[in-house]
């Protein structure tokens, strides 16, 4: 008989009715609260970040990591954190949300993001931080502490993405179509059937194109093709932002850009090759149990390479941050890490 127990002493499976049974409650998101801080911080030549600061001002720092690439922060984003607590830092990395240029895609690469969170942390005159981020967010956030381990005290995670090439293929070639047929057909319908052998390479030849129609029009599909399969229950409400021209331009082109370049990563397993560097770092995994868009697959793998981290699998839930059951086990994790 094999023993798992190793790999999976520190693996919980909640569904959003135990979690409520068990706390008495399911834990919601802290009460909106607005910024003491903003600003822009320049970064490059080219870019100006934007960048937010709420909670606390003397409080125990936090940086909230989007996903995407190129999705944006939001003012909802501030509410994982106790505003009794933490300083929470938001920053909108380079071409997405308020930063400067929009939708650029020039010097636009992990590393130019990685160098940029440490910019704005020795901006804030931050010593170490919590480090959180979801989806690509995830990855943001183990590349930056396995290049930065000294500066994080602990990171929490959600829908894990290691931007493995299978990770990619699931979603964007065969894998989730099959789950997702009639959204699949609105996917693939601006790209011609002789093109479908690669629809990554042939929504990018488009969204970096000269034609703006054809930009806006893939823009919105492939946007809608991610708010369409991001949560268990369709959110109508969030299919209406890839309708926003500004936002699913900045989303579709910055995500096709890093994903055709392999998220700009030295080999497909860089993330699992450098664990030892942030092995001793506490981590808390949050993930949708049917979650399409990361399926849970990768959690495990990283839960697996590095079995010290909580896996926390939520019975009941897809890929966004704002299903019930993920927002009760985030806001659980950030309240674990005030202490540190």
């Amino acid at each position: 008989m094999i023993n798992l127990s190793g790999v999976i002493k520190r693996c919980f499976c909640y569904s959003s009715s135990y979690l409520k049974m068990a706390s008495g409650t399911l834990r919601e998101l802290y009460p909106a609260v607005e910024a003491f801080d903003t600003g822009y911080l320049k970064v490059s030549d080219l870019h100006e970040i934007y960048y937010e600061q709420s909670g606390k001002k003397d409080g125990k720092p936090v940086i909230y990591l989007h996903g995407g690439p190129g999705g944006g922060i939001s003012e909802n984003d501030r509410r994982y954190f106790d505003p009794n607590v933490y300083r929470t830092v938001l920053m909108d990395q380079r071409g997405a949300g308020k930063s400067k240029p929009a939708a650029e895609l020039k010097d636009n690469t992990t590393w130019d993001l990685v160098r940029d969170i440490e910019k704005l942390r020795e901006h804030l005159k931050i010593e170490k931080w919590v480090v959180f981020g979801g989806s690509w967010g995830s990855t943001l956030s183990l590349v930056y502490a396995e290049t930065h381990p000294d500066r994080v005290k602990a990171l929490v995670l959600r829908g894990i993405f290691m931007l493995r090439r299978s990770e990619l293929l699931w979603y964007y070639q065969e894998g989730a179509n099959h789950i997702f047929p009639d959204t699949w057909e609105q996917f693939e319908e601006p790209i011609p059937e002789v093109e479908r052998f690669d629809m990554m390479s042939a929504y990018h030849r488009r969204l970096t194109g000269t034609d703006p129609e054809v930009q806006l029009k893939c823009a919105q599909r492939w946007s809608a093709w991610e708010m369409a399969t991001s949560r268990l229950i369709v959110d109508h409400d969030l299919l209406k932002r890839a309708e926003t021209d500004a936002w699913a331009l900045q989303f579709a082109r910055i995500e096709v850009h890093y994903f055709v370049h392999g998220g700009f990563l030295k080999s497909e397993t860089q993330i699992l090759d450098n664990l030892d560097k942030i092995r001793h770092i506490p981590c808390t995994i949050v993930q949708g149990r049917y979650d399409v868009v990361c399926p849970a697959r990768t959690a495990w793998a990283l839960h697996k390479k590095w079995p010290e981290t909580e896996l926390r699998i939520i019975s009941d839930a897809g890929h966004s941050a704002k299903e019930v059951g993920i927002v009760s086990a985030l806001v659980e994790a950030t309240d674990k890490y005030k202490a540190l």
